[in-house]
């Protein structure tokens, strides 16, 4: 499996995310914001909507069963400071923005949503210029 060409896994890849979305839209009705489908399984009574808990399964282990197959990327360590503040920042962003990029991105723009696109440029902006500020890559 770690001999498929990057662009090729990576396409594989968003078409698995795209069925995995289509197919919760289809069978359930639901769209597939991690997100929100995170806060309403830690909000629901127990027993209510398990389907949310067995996608939310479903992400970690298909993730932790396909990267038993290929190369994993060595990454820097950071300081738990940064990452506890880095993930903060998301959290406050995916409410202020009523989603995250997997919402927006794979559902929002799936259905046609001015707001998911507007949203997904504002990702897209953000994310140019962290990368050209901090000078990644050069």
């Amino acid at each position: 499996m770690n001999t498929l060409h990057p662009y090729l896994s990576a396409a594989l890849g968003g078409l698995l995310i795209g069925l995995a979305s289509w197919l919760l839209w289809a069978g359930l009705g639901r769209i597939a914001g991690i997100s929100s489908i995170t806060a309403d399984a830690m909000s629901e009574p127990k027993g209510q909507h398990d389907w949310r808990w067995a996608f939310l399964a479903g992400l970690i282990l298909g993730g932790c069963l396909l990267g038993q197959g290929l190369e994993i990327p060595v990454m820097p360590t950071r300081s738990w400071t940064l990452l506890c503040a880095s993930g903060l920042l998301v959290g406050f962003g995916t409410v202020l923005g009523s989603g995250c990029t997997s919402g927006h991105g794979v559902c929002g723009l799936g259905r046609m949503s001015g707001r998911s696109l507007l949203a997904v440029c504002t990702f897209m902006a953000a994310g140019m210029l962290a990368v050209t500020w901090m000078g990644v890559g050069a």
